[in-house]
């Protein structure tokens, strides 16, 4: 997927990404075969990947059922889950996106 353009974009927290989209996408396509859950921290500016049992069982149980949802979805669709953290702000925004 192309980089969207930064004025393309109503999100905050996606605005965060844009900078980094092509670090994420080829972070991800070195696992891709693993379907790595991606976790974007603003603040350090980095990416992470994780196994996505790992992440799940950081997870409250209610967040885990949501989570097993939109990694199922992301898995039939061909695309991502990522998260992205603002500890600032204190927000954990998930998204499923085209990184294809």
């Amino acid at each position: 997927m192309d980089k969207p353009a930064q004025e393309e974009i109503d999100d905050p927290m996606l605005e965060a990404v844009v900078e980094h989209w092509e670090n994420i996408v080829a972070g991800y396509k070195q696992f891709e075969d693993k379907r790595p859950i991606v976790l974007y921290d603003v603040q350090e500016k980095r990416v992470y990947l994780y196994p996505y049992e790992d992440f799940k069982n950081d997870m409250t149980p209610k967040c885990q059922a949501s989570l097993t949802e939109q990694y199922e979805l992301a898995g039939n669709l061909g695309k991502m889950v990522m998260f992205v953290r603002d500890n600032d702000a204190e927000r954990l925004v998930s998204y499923i996106l085209d990184y294809k």
